[in-house]
């Protein structure tokens, strides 16, 4: 279950650091609402992970799925660029993700 939650926690950093974006500095109400409360749920669920997971692990697979979420989202949603350098970068991340849960099941 403490997999599931990280991945959950990973999947709201996604939200919240898109949020900052459409917050436009904090300065638009309902996105600034929407973005803290992913932050807190985030957190809140990383910390209830982290009581049977590594710190280390968790906290790495929970950077790793918002980096690689938060970098495919501005691609789509920004126009961010996607250029080649950038996608086999982020599919180094996505293995180092699965290579910490496979190191951990070991």
């Amino acid at each position: 279950m403490s997999w599931f939650i990280l991945f959950i926690a990973g999947l709201l950093e996604i939200f919240w650091a898109i949020g900052l974006k459409y917050s436009d500095g904090f300065t638009k109400f309902w996105p600034s609402v929407g973005t803290v409360l992913s932050l807190v749920a985030s957190f809140i669920l990383l910390g209830i992970a982290m009581k049977d997971l590594p710190v280390g692990t968790a906290y790495a697979i929970w950077v790793g799925i918002g980096a690689v979420g938060t970098a495919i989202l501005g691609i789509m949603l920004f126009n961010e660029s996607a250029d080649i350098l950038k996608i086999v970068s982020l599919g180094f991340i996505c293995v180092g993700i699965v290579g910490l849960k496979l190191a951990h099941n070991a």
